[in-house]
């Protein structure tokens, strides 16, 4: 995949959640030799744009903005508003912290999958349910995640409305893997 086709990506990694499930702040956590924020960050890399969602001052990457969370403790479609603002017109890459195994390949896969027409691409895991926190949104989803929080909606999923998501199928379900407890480490014992 060329260069280019980065060019209208911002690549986000939201990393404000308390980590409660986890017990420490799982973003510092090191995992093959790397911390799982910069796991996170590592296969978003070729973006134009690069944000992590997150406390001012709470994280550093090079390359890396941090821009806050608009809606602190609303989960990760609140993230996703914060995002959708700060980044340029175009796509958003959008990811946790919490998901260390996804790589460039995964992402171009998104990316390549894209369709006019359509303001988000997700995945589909082994089980073929979508994976709305390692996936792409289109920037003119603001007003509409705008009015699900305002509304009191926080599930992901809705962020893109019902016939506007294109679904990818045969990636491999084991980069989807999430990391809520240090068991859940891929090769934790």
């Amino acid at each position: 995949m060329t260069p280019d086709a980065w060019a209208d990506v911002t690549g986000v990694v939201t990393a404000g959640g308390r980590s409660s499930r986890f017990g420490s702040d799982k973003a510092l956590v090191t995992w093959q030799g790397r911390t799982l924020l910069a796991c996170a960050c590592a296969p978003l890399e070729a973006a134009a744009g690069r944000l992590i969602i997150a406390p001012e001052g709470r994280y550093h990457m090079p390359g890396w903005r941090v821009t806050p969370d608009t809606r602190p403790g609303e989960g990760p479609l609140a993230a996703l508003e914060a995002a959708l603002h700060a980044a340029p017109d175009g796509w958003v890459a959008f990811t946790g912290v919490d998901l260390p195994c996804l790589t460039r390949t995964y992402w171009e896969t998104l990316l390549a999958a894209r369709v006019p027409g359509m303001l988000g691409v997700q995945a589909l895991d082994g089980l073929r349910r979508p994976q709305p926190l390692a996936a792409l949104y289109h920037t003119s989803l603001r007003a509409h995640v705008t009015a699900l929080l305002d509304a009191g909606e926080r599930r992901l999923r809705f962020a893109v409305p019902a016939g506007q998501v294109h679904h990818v199928t045969g990636l491999d379900p084991a980069l989807l893997r999430n990391v809520n407890t240090p068991a859940d480490l891929p090769g934790a014992l």
